[in-house]
C-alpha cells in the first residue's frame, strides 16, 4: 500500500514513508575491512548484496539479523543500488570508538555520528588552521565525476612519483568515503597521500566542516602538491540547467581562488554519451564555467579531430566561456600511458575504448597541471 503525502503551510502532513525498509538475515560476507563491510543477505526470500558501515551499525557476522534501508534497489538505481543496513539486532548498546571529537555529522538524522575535525579547538591541528587563509597557489583539480580520480592519480604519479596527492571528497554524492573501491585502492597502493571528508562526507584520514578547511588542510597539515576535489560516487542529474550534484564546482572554483590557489576544471567531454546534453562538453560543464562560477579557472580541452573541436570550440563561444576562464588547449597524449599499462577504469559503464574522449579530457587536465608545476619539479 502506498502512502501519499501532501503540504501545507511548508510543513509536511499525512503519513509518509520516506525509507523503505526490510528485515533480512546475513547469509555471506563478500568484503570486509575497518569501516564496511559487503554482505550477502536473504531478504524478502532473495539473496541480495547489502552494505554495513561498521562505525554506524557495528560490526556484522553470519547469521545477524539486520533492518535494511531497501530505497535504492526498490528504485533500481546504478551505482548506489545496494540496501543498506541501517540497525543490527545484535547491537543493544554500542559506544563511541573514539572518545575525541564534538562535531556532529549527518547532523539531526537517526544516523547523526560523532567526528574529530581539524578545526575544532580540542584537535591538535586547530592552531594551524586558526589564522591560515591561503592555499599559496597550492594547484587544485576540480572534477564533475568519482570516475575521473583514478586515472588523474595515475597520471600525475607515473611522471613523477615523488608528487604529494591529496584527495578531498565533497558531499555532494556519497556521503561514507569507506563505500569507494577506487579510494581503498589508492590508499592502499599509497598513490594517495591523505584523503579529507568535508561537509557532511565523511571517513577521511581528515574531517573537514566545509571546502575551505578542507583545501587548508590539504596545503598546511598534509603539504600536498596537489589536491583533488571530486565528489564520491552517485552523482545525481536531473536535465535541467541547474539540477545537478556537481554544480558544487562553481562554488569550489571560487574557494581555491579565494585562498589564492590555483583551479584546473577537468572538462566532462564525451561523444559517446548518447544523451544530447552530454555530447561534446557536457551541459554540467558549460553551466558551471559560465553561469556559477564567478572567479576564473585554467579549463584543458585535448585537442581532437577536426569536426569534435569544432563542436567544442563552438560550445566555448556560445556560452562565452573563453572571455571567463584561462582555457587551453592541449596536445594530449596521457591515454597511451593507461592503455599500454592496461589500466581497468569506467565511466558510466564505458570503457576506454568506448569513451576514449572522456579519458583524454581528463589526460589534459593532468597534462595541464604539470605544465603549471614544473617550477616544482622541473625535472
Amino acid at each position: 500500500m502506498h502512502t501519499k503525502s501532501y503540504f501545507i503551510g511548508g510543513h509536511q502532513k499525512g503519513r509518509v514513508a520516506l525509507i523503505r525498509k526490510r528485515y533480512a538475515v546475513v547469509s555471506e560476507i563478500l568484503r570486509d575491512t575497518m569501516d564496511v563491510t559487503e554482505v550477502y543477505v536473504t531478504v524478502e526470500g532473495k539473496k541480495e548484496k547489502a552494505v554495513n558501515y561498521n562505525t554506524l551499525t557495528g560490526p556484522i557476522a553470519i547469521g545477524d539479523r539486520v533492518y535494511l534501508n531497501t530505497n535504492a534497489v526498490f528504485l533500481k538505481l546504478g551505482t548506489g543500488g545496494y540496501h543498506f543496513v541501517t540497525h543490527n539486532a545484535r547491537h543493544t548498546t554500542q559506544e563511541f570508538m573514539q572518545e575525541e571529537g564534538h562535531i556532529l555529522k549527518l547532523r539531526y538524522t537517526p544516523l547523526q555520528l560523532k567526528v574529530m575535525t581539524v578545526e575544532e579547538p580540542d584537535s591538535p591541528y586547530h592552531d594551524v588552521l586558526k589564522e591560515a587563509c591561503s592555499i599559496n597557489g597550492m594547484k587544485v583539480i576540480i572534477g564533475s565525476l568519482h570516475s575521473m580520480l583514478y586515472p588523474l592519480v595515475y597520471l600525475l604519479k607515473a611522471h613523477i612519483p615523488a608528487f604529494k596527492i591529496v584527495y578531498i571528497m565533497t558531499d555532494s554524492a556519497c556521503l561514507p568515503i569507506s563505500f569507494s573501491h577506487t579510494v581503498d585502492t589508492l590508499i592502499y597502493t599509497k598513490q594517495l597521500e591523505a584523503t579529507i571528508t568535508c561537509g557532511q562526507a565523511f571517513g577521511g584520514q581528515y574531517e573537514t566542516v566545509n571546502i575551505y578547511t578542507a583545501l587548508l588542510t590539504a596545503k598546511h597539515i598534509c603539504n600536498a602538491d596537489i589536491a583533488i576535489v571530486i565528489p564520491g560516487p552517485g552523482v545525481v542529474g536531473t536535465a535541467t540547467t541547474f539540477g545537478f550534484s556537481n554544480i558544487e564546482e562553481g562554488h569550489i572554483i571560487d574557494a581555491v581562488n579565494t585562498l589564492h590557489g590555483v583551479g584546473i576544471n577537468v572538462a566532462r567531454i564525451s561523444f559517446a554519451d548518447t544523451r544530447e546534453r552530454h555530447q561534446g562538453i557536457s551541459h554540467h560543464t558549460l553551466t558551471i564555467l559560465s553561469k556559477v562560477a564567478n572567479t576564473s579557472a585554467y579549463v584543458a580541452i585535448p585537442l581532437l579531430p577536426p569536426h569534435k573541436k569544432y563542436i567544442i570550440d563552438n560550445q566555448l563561444k556560445t556560452h562565452a566561456i573563453y572571455e571567463k576562464h584561462h582555457i587551453q588547449y592541449v596536445k594530449e597524449n596521457m591515454v597511451s600511458i593507461l592503455e599500454k599499462n592496461r589500466v581497468e577504469i569506467k565511466t558510466m559503464g564505458r570503457n576506454l575504448t568506448q569513451d576514449v574522449d572522456f579519458f583524454r579530457s581528463i589526460g589534459a587536465a593532468a597534462s595541464l597541471c604539470l605544465d603549471l608545476l614544473r617550477e616544482i619539479y622541473p625535472g
